[in-house]
């Protein structure tokens, strides 16, 4: 298991920017992940929004985001980001880093996809 913290989050204006940061602390270093961006708003169901694996290869987007939102790794192998461009109110949500040892496909970004390490969250408000 490994430890994750998202920072990043708070409330633009429609239009504008955040950069999402997700710190890894754990056997990162070692290993090769599936690290992903979801998003949850009060009355909705978990959304995948971005993933990527950190052995390299694809990068997988909801069709919601799809060039908006960029998910990228540090240079450090254990921080994960995403940049979240073109910001909609329909954005607004609380979004979470998730990570697991294995490697990525679409199906990362399933409502249902198992990962084994969760964040806490951080909240995104984009008011119109």
């Amino acid at each position: 298991q490994v430890q994750l913290m998202e920072s990043g989050g708070g409330s633009v204006q429609a239009g504008g920017s955040l950069r999402l940061s997700c710190a890894g602390h754990g056997y990162f270093y070692y290993s090769n992940y599936c690290m992903a961006w979801f998003r949850q708003a009060p009355v909705n169901e978990r959304e995948g929004v971005a993933a990527l694996f950190t052995g390299g290869g694809n990068t997988y987007y909801a069709d919601s985001v799809e060039g908006r939102f960029t998910i990228s790794q540090g240079n450090a192998k254990n921080t994960l980001y995403l940049q979240m461009n073109s910001l909609k109110p329909e954005d607004t949500a609380m979004y979470y880093c998730a990570a697991d040892r294995a490697p990525c496909t679409v199906a990362a970004l399933s409502p249902k996809a198992v990962f084994g390490s969760w964040g806490q969250g951080t909240q995104v408000t984009v008011s119109s």
